[in-house]
């Protein structure tokens, strides 16, 4: 094929076998009044991290937020990553199969570069949405070796 044969996007999309609507698709991100909600039930998650969607819409209700309803609620939470802590069931036996592993740095001194490294994600909210922040350290020198940012919390940016 020559340069100046080029097949359409209909044509392209028919090959992958997807819509050619997909193809002009922009994700949307979420309307302001979401982030300014999910920026509140992140400040309450802090100041009372067992309440679920119920007990944090009524927080809000508290809050100057009438309208929004525990669906809502339910959604943001799971979005920003945000889970009520409390006591779950037991349904795994300690040691269970796979046998309990040894906390192997007890009692280790560190006390040079490059002797142990820890990593770590975490999401931190912006103006228009998250970020997730994936960093390597070091403990001796607690210097960050590397790190990426990243909106989605994909496959691809965890490995």
């Amino acid at each position: 094929m020559s340069r100046e044969e080029k097949i359409s996007v209909r044509r392209q999309c028919e090959l992958l076998d997807i819509s050619h609507s997909l193809f002009y698709y922009l994700p949307k991100g979420e309307p302001e009044e979401n982030l300014r909600i999910m920026r509140e039930i992140d400040r309450l998650h802090m100041e009372d991290a067992t309440a679920g969607s119920r007990r944090m819409r009524n927080y809000l209700w508290r809050r100057g937020w009438p309208k929004i309803g525990r669906g809502r609620v339910k959604r943001l939470m799971r979005l920003i990553g945000i889970e009520t802590v409390y006591p779950r069931k037991h349904t795994t036996i300690p040691g269970g199969p796979s046998g309990i592993y040894p906390y192997r740095l007890r009692g280790l001194k560190i006390d040079r570069p490059n002797q142990v490294w820890c990593a770590d994600i975490t999401y931190i909210p912006m103006a228009k949405g998250f970020m997730y922040l994936f960093a390597v350290m070091d403990w001796h020198s607690r210097k960050v070796l590397a790190w990426e940012l990243s909106n989605t919390l994909d496959t691809g940016f965890c490995l």
